[in-house]
């Protein structure tokens, strides 16, 4: 509960933080994020592909169609960066690109079923890790952890953030 913010009984509740306790706080993410990308690097690396990849395809797969442009908006990466990760993930036929009905312009992205089948690989790697994580914690610590992730994000990014949850983008 951020300071300020209302506490269980309606009142207003303080939570303070010293540095040592933000630290620590800051190492358990990091560590915890080593673990949450350890089981899809070892899949990927056997393929020459890296997390760029990974996180385009999960991308790609959550919504279907997208564009080249909204992926840039979404990973926060060059142009350039994202081209040549898309350009190997066409020519091997993981992800198609097809041109734009309405404006020839646009690229819309979608996984082909070899695509398809290594997202879905690399997802199952992690959605047993948060499964077995979720389970250890409880429902009232996954719901804090949700909110604590989202209090840290951005606004713009909270805004993309709520649009994918919702199922749109």
């Amino acid at each position: 509960m951020a300071q300020g913010a209302p506490g269980p009984g309606g009142g207003e509740s303080l939570l303070f933080l010293t540095d040592e306790q933000l630290r620590k706080g800051i190492e358990a993410m990091f560590f915890a994020y080593r673990g949450f990308t350890a089981d899809p690097d070892r899949i990927l690396e056997d393929l020459d592909y890296g997390r760029a990849h990974h996180r385009a395809m999960h991308f790609i797969h959550r919504s279907p169609g997208t564009t080249v442009n909204n992926l840039l908006s979404i990973l926060g990466v060059t142009k350039q960066s994202l081209n040549r990760v898309l350009r190997t993930l066409i020519e091997d036929g993981l992800v198609e690109s097809r041109i734009g009905r309405v404006d020839k312009r646009e690229r819309h992205l979608y996984l082909t079923p070899k695509g398809t089948e290594l997202e879905r690989t690399l997802s199952d790697a992690q959605r047993a890790r948060m499964r077995a994580a979720y389970r250890s914690a409880g429902p009232a610590a996954v719901q804090g952890f949700r909110q604590v992730l989202e209090a840290m994000m951005d606004p713009e990014l909270r805004r993309q953030y709520q649009t994918l949850k919702e199922g749109g983008a």
